[in-house]
């Protein structure tokens, strides 16, 4: 069945009607709601690892590997609400002495946004779909959730709600928190409402451009927090290619075939020195030669990866280095230029191939790699591969300009989720600033909010002199964090 619009605006309705009933709800009450989801998908993991393995056609291993990402993700986040950092609770009492004039008392904190519309990816069913980050990270905020369902795995998404919504009963949260709506006129529907106050999205940039476009177009335009793929170049030094050459064309070999290739930080593009086509060919394909190829997510993705190839390896100065095909199950292929091609025609390094297929990119002095960084659009992730005398400083600090993670020495399939991760960069890699990885991701929903001379009694418990929810404080310049035993202790910071 496909969501009607009327049926979409009442699931929003809802949703809004659950937010407002929620939005108080202790850190402790909401860190249950999310570990009852999390232990009611692990209960449900076999059903919906079935389900999964027939929609997708990933194995079991990497499915269940992925469910267990899931639920992870949603403990570490319940315990990163118990915490209470994400408040970011700062308290000013009045101050005659200030030394702008007398200060009032001042005190902020962040407060969830509302309604969050979240658009799942095809490539990661668990991860990145029904309850993955996006879900799990404004559920933690303290925001309702409107899922629209990825057509590539709708029963699975429909199991997956079902058991998300019966969780959330069960723990006594508000009936709407959290719902799932299908097809295209709930998606447009969904950005559109009035009542919706962001959008986080994982897919491609055609699609997501037109959901952001639509959302900066609204009356009350609304943040949309969209990932939208990239090509995630690997520049590797003259010094690390001599020592380790074929090591690393190993290691690139198994990161761009993770997954048939549908890893969004799949590394596109290989900078190597110039004159070994031939052996790099020879490494690349022993490498391959064990290759197990296995069904793309759909077959509209598989038409579109034929047609990426086909495009690069029909541009000028673009060959073919190792030869794959276009089978059910298709073997990869890895492309060759040089850099003199790419500063002729830049979109050359620009073109996304969405499944097993790789372009090696030949220069001729490592000076030049820095002018080729200007080439490339926004990246999720970059990688050098270099030697520890290698000096790499000012490309390491132009990578930064266009990354959002930059590895050494590694590669970028596999994001764990940590308090430190960061999952995004510049467009055309996302749309915004922020992650959608790791703790950090809730904050992009929430908003700060600034209470000016209110009576105690009246603010609301994170901004309370007496802090009965026990999360961190900044009083006057000085943070705070409580114990156990109720007391605090202060670590003074410069104002």
């Amino acid at each position: 069945m496909t969501t009607t619009v009327h049926d979409l605006n009442a699931s929003v309705d809802a949703a809004h009607a659950a937010f407002e009933k929620g939005r108080a709800a202790d850190p402790g009450t909401r860190a249950a709601w999310l570990e009852a989801i999390a232990a009611a998908l692990e209960n449900d993991a076999d059903a919906l690892v079935e389900i999964a393995v027939q929609e997708t056609h990933l194995g079991e291993p990497r499915l269940r590997g992925e469910l267990k990402r899931m639920v992870f993700q949603l403990r570490l986040f319940a315990t990163e609400v118990r915490d209470g950092e994400h408040f970011d609770a700062t308290v000013d009492h009045v101050d005659a002495d200030w030394g702008m004039g007398p200060r009032p008392d001042l005190r902020r904190l962040n407060v969830p946004i509302g309604v969050v519309g979240v658009f799942g990816a095809s490539n990661f069913p668990f991860a990145f779909s029904v309850m993955g980050g996006d879900s799990a990270s404004a559920l933690a905020a303290g925001c309702a959730v409107v899922h629209k369902a990825h057509d590539g795995h709708r029963n699975l998404a429909l199991r997956t709600a079902e058991t998300v919504i019966a969780a959330l009963d069960a723990a006594g949260a508000p009936s709407g928190l959290f719902s799932l709506v299908t097809g295209r006129p709930a998606a447009e529907a969904l950005v559109d409402h009035p009542a919706v106050k962001a959008i986080g999205f994982t897919g491609s940039t055609a699609g997501g451009r037109a959901l952001f476009n639509r959302a900066a177009a609204r009356p009350e335009p609304i943040p949309f927090f969209g990932e939208l793929g990239g090509i995630n170049a690997v520049f590797v030094t003259k010094n690390a290619w001599a020592v380790r050459r074929d090591e690393i064309l190993s290691g690139y070999a198994a990161s761009f075939t993770m997954g048939m290739g549908q890893f969004c930080t799949k590394p596109g593009l290989l900078f190597v020195p110039a004159g070994e086509a031939d052996g790099v060919r020879q490494v690349l394909s022993a490498a391959l030669g064990d290759f197990a190829a296995a069904r793309l997510l759909s077959p509209r993705l598989h038409e579109g990866y034929r047609q990426s190839v086909q495009d690069l390896r029909g541009t000028t100065g673009v060959e073919t280095l190792v030869e794959g095909d276009f089978d059910e199950a298709p073997a990869p292929t890895v492309l060759h230029t040089t850099s003199a091609a790419v500063r002729s025609d830049p979109p050359i390094l620009r073109q996304e191939m969405f499944g097993p297929a790789s372009l090696v990119v030949e220069y001729g002095d490592e000076s030049e790699l820095l002018e080729l960084t200007g080439l490339l659009e926004g990246q999720l992730t970059t990688t050098l591969q270099a030697e520890p005398e290698d000096d790499v400083s000012e490309l390491a600090a132009r990578l930064t300009d266009i990354s959002g993670r930059v590895l050494w020495n590694g590669w970028p399939t596999g994001v764990t989720v940590s308090y430190a991760q960061h999952h995004g960069g510049p467009y055309p890699a996302t749309t915004s600033a922020t992650t959608s990885v790791g703790t950090a991701a809730i904050r992009r929903f929430l908003r700060p909010v600034a209470y000016q001379s209110f009576p105690e009694g009246r603010l609301p418990e994170p901004l309370q002199d007496a802090n009965p929810w026990r999360v961190p404080q900044r009083v006057d310049g000085v943070w705070q964090r409580p114990t156990q035993q109720g007391q605090t202790a202060g670590i003074e910071v410069q104002p």
